[in-house]
């Protein structure tokens, strides 16, 4: 079986690992409230989405 002959750097392990990150979601304004929100889903602060009331409170 194959062995590594010499042990891997620092810099070429995490030059390697640059593409293994969180990703921030993307959110956007709330139009009733002003709310930062998840785009496509009912604003948690009001309960509006596209203009309209969808969760009563």
């Amino acid at each position: 079986m194959a062995a590594p002959k010499r042990r891997t750097s620092k810099s070429k392990k995490l030059k390697r690992r640059t593409h293994q990150k969180l990703a921030m979601p993307n959110l956007s304004e709330c139009s009733n409230c002003g709310e930062l929100r998840k785009s496509h889903h009912v604003c948690p602060a009001c309960g509006h989405y596209d203009g309209k009331e969808v969760v009563g409170e």
